[in-house]
């Protein structure tokens, strides 16, 4: 695989995990709300066989004794009172209100009230309770959970009742379980990221570091051999040119030494910071790429910079620039400055970047080279927020018209 194509893998991967995750999740919502809807269902058979011993509790105080059969066609046995008590009394978890026709409490069961009052609530109320239970109950005649009772052609009641705790929790249940999973997912994402960010500060440490290692010995030798070739009697001119190319490998050993550890930074005027950072590419890059600077004498900032590596910033964005175009166009570096920061816009008119890469461009092992290994922009990124504290994105870009990267850097003296 491509290295370019290892972000779109991993995007892919994250939107096909969290698909899953949230398909998940929806079915086991929907799976519990259909348990919340069983025990609902259950909970209103419960207050229907309820409704119905009060109903015939009612009818046989109304009109008839124990032992008489006159009042609803069958004698009224002491049993059959105690059995229609005991369904009432089981209720012992759901809110049960009953009323009569004017709204008068005739009966409460199961709420908390503020004030004590005994177990059957048919004491008379206190006015705490009362105010307590009239306010239930005006809440619960918006609700679906509501029996009416005839008692007799005359006589109706109604039974209100509250969900029981255990259905309550049910209905929550699915919602904290999701709260949990995501703060818990979080977490272990944050993790997870924190130890792979660990991870590759110390290979490009060490892999900074050796390499800047590993070009101390050859730079030391070219130095020499420069210095034999001038006492050989080789021409100057060629001399200087080595000499140069050779203070350039120096330089570039020395940049690579400072990854990994704070760099020293001394007060730096913009302007001159982004010339002199341009200098060595002027003749290198193509005839046919017009490079425009753009400053403003009158509006000069002073940066707390590490030159050399601003130098190495302005060299990879100016690279990519010249690449993106393919050796010919126009890049354009601006200088502004706003309240707090020192501002340098690098525009090319170039192929573009697709919104979608407009982070991972700074991921390293992105790039849309043939060669390469992705990590000019990852070790721009770097040195602009890690060392010096500024910001560094894409500012705009469209296919086919160009790109224009945008570098922050705060003022000398910015909190």
């Amino acid at each position: 695989m491509n290295l370019r194509n290892i972000y779109d893998s991993r995007r892919i991967w994250k939107i096909g995990l969290i698909s899953i995750s949230i398909l998940l999740v929806a079915v086991f919502i929907y799976i519990s709300n259909n348990l919340v809807k069983d025990l609902a269902m259950q909970e209103r058979d419960r207050m229907e066989i309820w409704a119905d011993a009060t109903r015939r509790l009612a009818t046989m105080n109304s009109g008839a004794d124990i032992g008489d059969s006159t009042a609803i066609g069958a004698p009224v046995m002491s049993s059959d009172i105690d059995f229609l008590l005991r369904i009432i009394e089981d209720n012992n978890n759901i809110p049960v209100l009953l009323v009569d026709d004017l709204g008068n409490i005739l009966l409460h069961r199961n709420f908390r009230l503020p004030e004590p009052v005994d177990s059957m609530g048919l004491g008379a109320l206190s006015p705490a309770n009362e105010k307590f239970l009239k306010d239930k109950l005006q809440s619960l005649k918006n609700s679906q959970n509501k029996i009416d009772i005839s008692i007799d052609a005359a006589t109706t009641q109604h039974l209100y009742y509250e969900d029981s705790t255990v259905l309550r929790r049910l209905a929550y249940y699915p919602f904290i379980q999701l709260a949990v999973m995501i703060i818990f997912i979080a977490v272990a994402y944050f993790a997870l990221v924190s130890v792979k960010k660990a991870e590759q500060n110390k290979v490009w440490v060490g892999l900074s570091k050796e390499t800047a290692h590993q070009l101390g010995t050859p730079i030391s030798s070219l130095m020499a051999w420069t210095q034999m070739l001038e006492s050989y009697g080789v021409d100057k001119s060629i001399v200087s040119d080595m000499d140069k190319d050779v203070n350039r490998l120096s330089i570039i050993a020395d940049r690579f030494s400072k990854i990994g550890s704070m760099p020293d930074k001394e007060l730096t005027f913009i302007n001159e910071a982004v010339e002199h950072s341009l200098d060595y590419m002027r003749n290198r890059i193509p005839k046919r790429v017009m490079l425009t600077v753009n400053t403003d004498p009158q509006n000069n900032c002073g940066v707390m910079l590490c030159e050399s590596l601003f130098e190495w910033v302005m060299e990879n964005l100016t690279k990519n620039a010249v690449d993106a175009m393919g050796g010919e166009g126009k890049l354009t570096i601006t200088v502004n400055n706003s309240a707090q920061m020192a501002q340098i816009l690098v525009s090319d008119t170039g192929k573009g970047i697709p919104r979608k890469n407009f982070k991972t461009v700074f991921n390293p092992g992105f790039t849309t080279k043939k060669r390469g290994w992705g990590l000019g922009l990852t070790l721009v990124k770097r040195i602009i927020e890690e060392y010096h504290g500024g910001k560094i994105f894409i500012k705009e870009s469209e296919i086919g018209r160009g790109t224009t990267f945008c570098i922050e850097i705060p003022k000398a003296g910015t909190p």
